[in-house]
């Protein structure tokens, strides 16, 4: 049977002149180990879903990457973190927007698939869903990072916003999301994305990444998509899911499906960024309109590809 998976850990990427070797490897490593717990649960039969929780888990892990313990400092200098999984086959999903102090946010979003009656949990209700289900969670020294407090500082007490990485030079910058999909040997296939969302935001802002359909989408009959960029372009783009309906719907292949969103109906609503997606028959396509991507993918064959820039 054939399976596989994909991660992202967000578009935009360090300029290239910045990116040390040490850095960039760095960066492989964190997406390698990502797509290796992933694909072992795959291997070993496992389900699609529990595929990308593991991967996005690892990435959450990861302090290189805007999501759990890598999570940017918003107005407040707190963290308000969101997630959401969904799963192909009965279309079932669950999300999370606006919650601090859980070390996986994505297993917290697979709780509320698994173990309540609704899809989208926010804010305090979401912190004590968290603690209903007894999932672990950690002190705000756990999520505390110099180089994300230093980027907060240059913003704070301003209007401002950053998206993780911002470079001064172009005023675009990396678009914090880590996330997955994957097809497993049943044919079954799942999707989960997580983040720290912006430097700075205010207001409790969410972005596309908690929202099914927007930055989150999988359908048996069609594909699973996770997305990485401007929010606020996907949210209105309704973008992972316009992925599927291209595929259902026109009949689009998956790269067609994707060209067709990421490079003419994104960029029309200023959404720089990309996605990751991989279909039903294992094909597996990773795209962006912006300097690059941190990316990764395995098939069943297990040999692991990464990359960031074009």
């Amino acid at each position: 049977m054939n399976y596989g998976i994909a991660v992202h850990g967000g578009a935009g990427t360090i300029p290239m002149e910045d990116m040390t070797p040490e850095r960039e490897h760095a960066y492989r490593a964190g997406l390698e180990e990502a797509l290796r717990r992933g694909h072992a649960v795959l291997k070993d039969g496992g389900s699609a879903l529990d595929a990308v929780e593991a991967a996005v888990r690892s990435l959450e892990d990861c302090p290189l990457f805007n999501a759990g313990r890598g999570s940017v400092f918003n107005a407040d200098g707190q963290h308000e973190m969101d997630a959401s999984i969904m799963e192909g086959h009965m279309l079932r999903a669950g999300a999370v927007a606006g919650v601090g102090n859980v070390k996986n946010p994505v297993g917290l979003a697979r709780r509320v698939m698994d173990k309540s009656p609704h899809v989208l949990i926010s804010g305090m209700g979401a912190f004590e869903f968290a603690h209903a289900e007894k999932v672990l969670l950690e002190d705000d020294e756990y999520f505390f990072n110099q180089f994300r407090y230093d980027q907060w500082q240059q913003v704070a007490g301003t209007s401002a916003v950053k998206l993780d990485h911002s470079d001064a030079r172009d005023g675009k910058g990396k678009f914090g999301t880590v996330g997955a999909v994957a097809l497993d040997q049943h044919g079954h296939l799942a999707a989960a994305t997580s983040t720290g969302g912006m430097t700075n935001k205010r207001w409790q802002r969410i972005g596309d990444s908690p929202i099914i359909g927007a930055g989150t989408y999988a359908n048996d009959g069609t594909c699973a998509v996770s997305c990485t960029g401007h929010g606020e372009s996907f949210i209105r783009a309704v973008a992972a899911y316009d992925v599927s309906a291209l595929v259902e719907y026109k009949g689009l292949s998956l790269e067609d499906a994707v060209r067709e969103v990421v490079h003419r109906k994104l960029p029309l609503l200023e959404g720089d960024g990309g996605l990751i997606a991989i279909d039903r028959n294992g094909h597996i396509v990773l795209d962006f309109n912006c300097s690059g991507m941190y990316r990764g993918h395995c098939a069943a064959d297990g040999v692991v590809h990464t990359a960031i820039f074009r």
